[in-house]
């Protein structure tokens, strides 16, 4: 195996016998297979689509194995091996309707021929043209992920499918650096176009959210303790456990869901246990009850709790039990009466955090927002979104929080947020000095605002605002915020814990000297270089 996709790579160079993140190499070469194969189908549905042939199947397919293969997300090799057979029989079909039986990369290429292959990233030999090539897959991941989301609640575009399959296709090519990097500017412009995408099918579906104080202490009930990020997966829980006595609690990237008007409405939701992803296999042992993982984030789960686990959607782990969709819905009954077996959550915290800040209830307080700037009480405003990790280098954003001045406020979203979203740091004029927009793809709520904060200001570039990036990264959803940022024309962006495994030197030279891209170093140096 060689896999650099995330921040945890081993080394800071690649994970080669198996991942930091508990990916076995069986597994690893498995996904690199799957993603051969997509681009092989990719090659197929893009000339498939020059006839006006449109297979959804083959849409979903994609964007759906694409998803598998984020970090933290499927760790079973039987679910890949189903998928790879799944796509032989779908790449001949698409094929066979495309008129087509030629393609780059060996579309044409036998199962036994793909399993003697090696077909890794390494095999792209050129340093460059292979970073290139993995930021813009890794982008498509992203895009692949909050897609997904979307298309869960009925919202798809089909030009997201389209670049898709056209950037996967792109891989096989000899391209150029300057028309990779092209592409993967493209990937970006997907990238703010999936992510408005998917708060259009949360919001229409869910309302918009709220500032909401969430407790984060626990009751005397049995519980069932839902993570990953899908929202319809909750809906679908709460509905089922009503008046079954068992309380639903909220984990990691599952928190904002707390501030959306439609879950509200369910007492059965009682509030949100532990912290970041990558403290599970500590918090879960000590809620007692059941955990339903929805997308990622998942870590290969300790034997103490292991039966206590269960899966859906792309989320798979050898040895879990995973619950199927049946006509767009879940059974969550066997969950729920093992619930009822356990004992309450074990408390490890109290109080309340804030959420629901998303664009809209932002802007709703934008004249107040641009009086306190006006005034003086507001500096700068910090944008700290991303992901959180488990290593020691990272409490550098705590500290970055607690050092800040008193008159700059944080902008966030995604598990970053569980750096500093319990520390109190108080408020200016009643706006609290952590504005939390919700999850990750709610990056989205934060270029919102930043552009209608431009505008208010009568600004005619986003980066004359007010506002510093200090963005911390974990894995792919994670490039394609970034990419988002930078083909919106966001400079000067801050960027740690490290910077990517999968940046040549050279890009990374492209990156620093058209967007001024730069790592974080130490808090004594970064505050006063960002504010």
């Amino acid at each position: 195996m060689f896999c650099y996709q995330c921040e945890e790579t081993a080394k800071g160079t690649g994970c080669t016998v198996s991942g930091v993140c508990g990916k076995k190499g069986d597994v690893a070469d498995l996904q690199d297979k799957l993603i051969y194969m997509l681009k092989g189908i990719s090659y197929y549905a893009v000339e498939a689509r020059k006839e006006n042939i449109e297979d959804e199947e083959v849409n979903k397919f994609i964007m759906d194995a694409i998803f598998a293969t984020i970090t933290n997300t499927n760790f079973d090799a039987k679910y890949f091996e189903s998928m790879i057979d799944k796509a032989f029989e779908l790449r001949d079909r698409i094929g066979k309707n495309a008129g087509r039986t030629d393609a780059p990369n060996g579309a044409i290429i036998t199962k036994d021929e793909l399993m003697s292959k090696d077909v890794g990233v390494l095999n792209t030999k050129n340093e460059d043209i292979r970073s290139l090539r993995e930021l813009l897959i890794y982008g498509i991941k992203g895009l692949a992920a909050y897609a997904y989301h979307a298309d869960v609640l009925g919202y798809k575009d089909p030009k997201l499918f389209a670049f898709m399959q056209e950037a996967l296709m792109a891989t096989t090519k000899d391209l150029s650096a300057d028309e990779l990097v092209a592409l993967v500017m493209k990937c970006g412009a997907m990238g703010v176009d999936v992510m408005a995408l998917l708060d259009k099918a949360n919001t229409d579906t869910y309302g918009n959210p709220e500032p909401t104080k969430v407790n984060i202490g626990v009751r005397n009930n049995p519980g069932i303790l839902i993570s990953g990020h899908d929202l319809k997966d909750l809906e679908m829980l709460l509905k089922q456990t009503e008046g079954t006595g068992i309380d639903v609690y909220t984990h990691g990237e599952m928190l904002p869901s707390m501030s959306y008007p439609m879950f509200k409405k369910y007492p059965n939701l009682v509030g949100n246990y532990g912290g970041a992803w990558w403290k599970q296999k500590e918090e879960f042992d000590k809620f007692n009850g059941p955990i339903l993982l929805t997308t990622n984030c998942l870590v290969p789960p300790k034997e103490s709790y292991k039966d206590r686990v269960y899966t859906t959607g792309v989320v798979g782990y050898e040895g879990l039990v995973y619950i199927q969709e049946v006509d767009g819905e879940k059974d969550f009954s066997q969950i729920i009466e093992h619930a009822k077996k356990c004992a309450s959550p074990q408390e490890i915290e109290r109080g309340e955090i804030w959420g629901g800040f998303a664009h809209t209830a932002v802007l709703s307080v934008a004249d107040k927002i641009v009086d306190a700037v006006k005034a003086g009480k507001i500096k700068r405003f910090i944008v700290m979104a991303g992901c959180d990790g488990r290593h020691k280098q990272r409490q550098y954003y705590t500290d970055f929080a607690n050092a800040l001045p008193k008159d700059t406020v944080i902008l966030t979203a995604g598990c970053a947020k569980y750096r500093y979203n319990k520390l109190d740091l108080g408020d200016i004029d009643g706006i609290p000095r952590v504005l939390d927009a919700g999850q990750c793809n709610d990056s989205y709520s934060l270029v919102v605002i930043a552009l209608k904060l431009a505008e208010a200001f009568g600004l005619d570039d986003i980066n004359k605002l007010p506002i510093s990036y200090n963005i911390a990264w974990y894995e792919q959803k994670a490039v394609l915020v970034l990419l988002a940022l930078l083909h919106l024309g966001v400079k000067n962006i801050m960027l740690g814990p490290v910077l990517p495994a999968f940046v040549s030197p050279n890009v990374l030279n492209v990156l620093v000297e058209k967007f001024g891209l730069r790592p974080n170093s130490d808090v004594e140096q970064d505050i006063p270089a960002l504010i």
